[in-house]
């Protein structure tokens, strides 16, 4: 099974994606399933998982009811409000549907020291029974800080995304490397070959650019923590779906079958707990 580990649906609206600013005018518009059908069909991708884009349980519950619908969309990634009071019960409902196989919270936006939070931490450790993944989405600053959350949970799954956006456009290597490295020594964390291209120069990024991210992570993680992703369609900001995945193909081409099958959805398939489609 070739899968998609990470890709967002929305209906646009200024107030509601107001990160998306002039830059990214080419995402101002609608993205729903048949637009992801049309981008997977080439690149044989036979299921996906859909991330959230908002920090709302409106969004998650959309993208349940849409997954339901689809027979390529085999899981979600939602939101939920992990720190409040009231998330056990939140989590007890969402847990009833089988298509949530994760939560994620978009640190990447909030202050220094917000993975250190004890109420959030408290909430992370109610994941746990349920056998949910949480997706750590940071940039490479937060890296450290994500390593200590991840020390507090040893048990619990959890999905790097993006390879912690290093600073490629400003040749912020150095740094990331080391600190994905230590990350990389859990080994309840697997990683996402996903939304790097958008951390580059958007229009001269070139696959020598990105290799010696690649090479990291496989040298940190190994094949059977790693998983593509596309992260579409804030990639095409940067690039086309076609490019995306042929740029990864070339990169696996040297590697065995049994490992660029791992990268390709087994390790997807496995953290996520997707089924096949024929038995749905």
């Amino acid at each position: 099974m070739r899968v998609d580990s990470h890709h967002h649906l929305w209906q646009y609206t200024p107030q509601e994606y107001g990160w998306i600013d002039h830059s990214m005018a080419v995402l101002q518009r609608d993205f729903l399933p048949a637009d992801l059908a049309r981008e997977t069909s080439a690149a044989c991708i036979d299921a996906t998982v859909a991330v959230q884009a908002r920090q709302t349980l409106e969004e998650t519950w959309w993208l349940l009811e849409l997954a339901a619908k689809s027979n390529l969309i085999r899981g979600v990634v939602g939101w939920a409000p992990i720190a409040a009071d009231d998330f056990p019960a939140t989590l007890e409902t969402l847990r009833q549907n089988p298509l949530l196989k994760g939560l994620r919270h978009v640190v990447q936006a909030e202050p220094d020291g917000f993975l250190d939070a004890p109420a959030f931490n408290r909430g992370i450790a109610s994941l746990l029974p349920t056998g949910l993944v949480y997706d750590i989405l940071i940039f490479a600053r937060q890296l450290a800080e994500a390593t200590r959350f991840v020390d507090r949970h040893p048990n619990q799954s959890f999905v790097l995304d993006h390879i912690a956006k290093p600073d490629i456009r400003n040749n912020g290597f150095a740094p990331w490397n080391l600190a994905i490295h230590e990350l990389a020594r859990r080994g309840n964390v697997v990683c996402k070959l996903s939304g790097i291209v958008t951390e580059a120069d958007w229009h001269t990024w070139s696959p020598a650019q990105i290799t010696p991210c690649f090479d990291t992570v496989l040298e940190a993680f190994g094949p059977s923590r790693l998983m593509f992703g596309s992260d579409w369609p804030v990639l095409t900001v940067a690039s086309t779906y076609p490019r995306w995945r042929e740029t990864v193909d070339t990169w696996l081409a040297p590697l065995s079958p049994a490992e660029r099958a791992q990268i390709d959805g087994e390790t997807a398939a496995r953290v996520y707990s997707l089924t096949p489609k024929d038995s749905r």
